[in-house]
């Protein structure tokens, strides 16, 4: 049942979608695409079409500040960061890319877009989280964040989806582009420390002092997610008793107990996902 991490990167790169099928079209659920390369559904041209029609959205609404970049740990999320950066870069979007590859918490990115933000009117900041969010391990996924943090309204994504659908019935055709290479390497392509800064951050709204000194016992299961080096650190910095009990990444999730249908899902409201935590209750206050 483990999927088959190099074949499903290759799709990725080979498989090209059929636009007047509608389950290979962009269609985005809750801000953002989703889907798996092995079904056409999650493809680089999906990727450089979406990305494309962000830089148009931007244009259009005069969104010219730093575009803030944030990946998950599923594995088509490493090849879909390189083909946003590509046309990223290919459009001159100033594109914020986490320090050492690090992945990123969507939370983090809403944090990065937020602060930036803070006491302006213009030269706004968005940002793009690639991520299907607790989907299982075959699937990627694409999500858009306005200036405002969050995930885009309706809206917005209608738009973007339909400029997206558009490319790809064209073939691509529009979509600027230049290697990932140059892309990394651009004047507008800039690291940040999305980690320091969320973490310096959160004790300015949750009272770390007052769950330091209750000296609960707590222990974190990031489910091989994004978060698997954040919880460390606030440990650390704010003297936590938290013991992180698997700091495991691993693209198949192999370290999952199966969802209630058989999947591998990472799904913290499933007790089925969550079974290998539970059994460890017993070793935590919380």
């Amino acid at each position: 049942m483990l999927v088959n991490v190099p074949k499903l990167v290759s799709a990725y790169y080979t498989e090209k979608p059929d636009p007047s099928v509608p389950t290979q079209r962009v269609a985005f659920g809750t801000s953002g695409h989703r889907g798996s390369a092995f079904e056409k559904a999650f493809n680089e041209w999906h990727i450089l079409a979406i990305s494309q029609a962000i830089c148009l959205y931007r244009k259009q609404k005069k969104i010219d500040g730093p575009l803030f970049l944030g990946i998950d740990t599923h594995a088509l999320s490493v090849p879909a960061f390189a083909s946003a950066l590509e046309v990223l870069a290919a459009n001159g979007v100033e594109t914020m890319i986490s320090q050492e590859d690090e992945y990123t918490p969507t939370p983090a990115v809403s944090h990065a877009i937020l602060t930036y933000n803070r006491g302006r009117k213009s030269g706004l900041a968005d940002g793009i989280v690639i991520t299907p969010s607790h989907n299982p391990p075959h699937d990627g996924g694409f999500k858009y964040n306005p200036p405002n943090g969050g995930p885009a309204e309706s809206a917005v994504t209608a738009w973007i989806e339909a400029k997206a659908n558009e490319f790809l019935e064209n073939g691509i055709w529009g979509v600027k582009r230049i290697s990932y290479e140059k892309a990394l390497r651009a004047s507008t392509t800039h690291r940040h420390d999305y980690l320091a800064a969320y973490i310096s951050d959160l004790g300015s709204v949750i009272d770390m002092d007052v769950i330091r000194d209750a000296k609960i016992n707590m222990g974190v299961d990031p489910l091989g997610g994004a978060g698997v080096r954040y919880w460390g650190p606030i440990a650390e910095r704010y003297g936590l008793n938290l013991t992180v009990v698997s700091e495991t990444v691993d693209p198949t999730f192999r370290f999952m107990t199966v969802d209630w249908d058989g999947q591998i899902r990472m799904d913290p409201s499933s007790t089925y996902a969550m079974q290998r935590l539970i059994g460890m209750k017993d070793r935590f206050d919380l």
